[in-house]
C-alpha cells in the first residue's frame, strides 16, 4: 500500500482496503507506544498545525504523535495565523508547503482544507472541518475493533443532530466498510440527501447499509454501537442551545437506549462531553434550562459499556499512522 504524498481530508477518497491499512498500521505504532520501542522514522521533519477552531484531543494528538516520529510541530492558533484574513488560504498552502512537510487544519468549512491541499504540494490533514471528521473515524474504528475483532457487519446508531462533521463521517466510514449504519434523529436533523445517496453507493460495494429513522426503539435496537455528539458544534451561536434541547433531548443517550441495544453494545463520544455539571457551559446550561446533563447520562458515561477515554487515547494512534503513511515512513514503522 502506498500512501505516500497523499492528502488526509475525508474518508470518501479512501477504499475500504486503505482505510483497513491506516487502522493496521495504527494498530503496530500502538502496540510499539506500549512496549516503549521508538519510531521515530522522521526526524528532520516538521509539520504545521493551523487550528482555527481550538481543540484538546486533536492537538495533543497531533504533537505527541509529531514528537513520536522524530518530527518538529509549529501549532498556529486563531491569533497566530493570518489565513483567510490577511492572506489568502491558496498564499498561505503555498508558504507553509515550502516549510513543512505537512499540514494539519482544524477549522470551518470543508472548502479550506481542500483549497489547502490543492496548492500546499504537501500532504494536507484534516482535523475537523464543519463538514468532516475523518481523523475521529480513524480513532473510531480502531476502539470498536479492538474491542469486537472486526468492524464488517456491525451496526452502528448514531444519535442527535445527524447533519454536520460526525454523523456524515459516520456514515461515511460505515458504508466503506460495510458497517449497517443508523441515524436516529428528527427528520430535520437527518443528513444531507446527497450525501446520503452517496453512501448509498459505497455500502452497496462494501455490503453496509443507510438507514435514517425518527424511532429511537427501533434505530437503537440491536445495535453494536451508540454513538453522540454534542448538540451544539463549535462556533454555532449561543440561540440554538434551546431549540437543540427542546428538538434533541427524546435522542439522549440514557441506560434505557443502551438496554435496548443490548449487553454487547458499546458507547462512544468524540468528547467533550455535557454529561455533568462539571464544566461551566453545562453549569450554565443548568440554571438557565433546568437540565443536569444533555446527549448523554453520566450514568451511560460512566458505565463499563462507555469506551470513551479508549477512544479518545487511539486518536494519537491513529493520527500517527496518517502521518507516517502519508509522508512515506510507514514501512519503516
Amino acid at each position: 500500500m502506498n500512501l505516500k504524498g497523499r492528502s488526509f481530508l475525508t474518508l470518501k477518497d479512501f477504499s475500504e482496503a486503505e482505510i483497513l491499512y491506516f487502522l493496521d498500521l495504527a494498530a503496530r505504532l500502538k502496540d510499539k507506544k506500549k512496549r516503549g520501542v521508538q519510531v521515530d522514522v522522521l526526524r528532520g521533519k516538521n509539520v504545521a498545525l493551523i487550528f482555527e477552531k481550538t481543540s484538546t484531543r486533536t492537538r495533543c494528538s497531533f504533537e505527541v504523535a509529531a514528537h513520536d516520529l522524530g518530527m518538529g510541530s509549529t501549532y498556529l492558533d486563531p491569533k497566530s495565523s493570518q489565513i483567510g484574513k490577511k492572506e489568502s488560504i491558496k498564499d498561505t498552502a503555498r508558504v507553509l508547503g515550502r516549510m513543512y512537510e505537512g499540514i494539519e487544519y482544524r477549522g470551518y468549512g470543508q472548502e479550506i482544507v481542500e483549497e489547502l491541499a490543492k496548492y500546499a504540494g504537501v500532504p494536507v490533514w484534516n482535523g475537523l472541518t464543519n463538514e468532516y471528521h475523518p481523523t475521529q473515524m480513524l480513532a473510531d474504528m480502531l476502539t470498536i475493533r479492538e474491542h469486537f475483532g472486526t468492524l464488517k457487519g456491525l451496526r452502528l446508531a448514531y444519535m442527535g443532530d445527524a447533519r454536520y462533521n460526525m454523523g456524515n463521517s459516520y456514515m461515511v466510514v460505515c458504508a466503506k466498510l460495510g458497517m449497517h449504519f443508523v441515524a436516529c434523529a428528527p427528520e430535520k436533523y437527518f443528513p444531507d440527501p446527497e450525501l446520503v445517496g452517496e453512501c448509498e453507493r459505497f455500502a452497496e460495494e462494501s455490503g453496509g447499509t443507510i438507514t435514517l429513522t425518527e424511532n429511537i426503539t427501533v434505530g437503537t435496537r440491536n445495535a453494536d454501537i451508540i454513538c453522540t455528539d454534542v448538540w451544539v458544534s463549535m462556533g454555532e451561536p449561543d440561540e440554538v442551545w434551546e431549540e437543540r434541547i427542546r428538538d434533541l433531548s427524546p435522542y439522549k443517550v440514557t441506560r434505557e437506549v443502551m438496554e435496548n441495544a443490548g449487553e454487547k453494545a458499546i458507547f462512544l463520544h468524540c468528547l467533550p462531553s455535557f454529561h455533568d455539571l462539571g464544566t461551566e457551559i453545562g453549569r450554565e446550561i443548568h440554571e438557565k434550562y433546568g437540565i443536569d446533563d444533555m446527549e448523554v447520562t453520566d450514568e451511560v458515561f460512566e458505565s463499563p459499556q462507555s469506551l470513551v477515554f479508549e477512544e479518545a487515547e487511539n486518536r494519537m494512534h491513529t493520527i500517527k499512522a496518517v502521518m507516517a503513511a502519508t509522508l512515506g515512513a510507514d514501512r519503516y514503522v
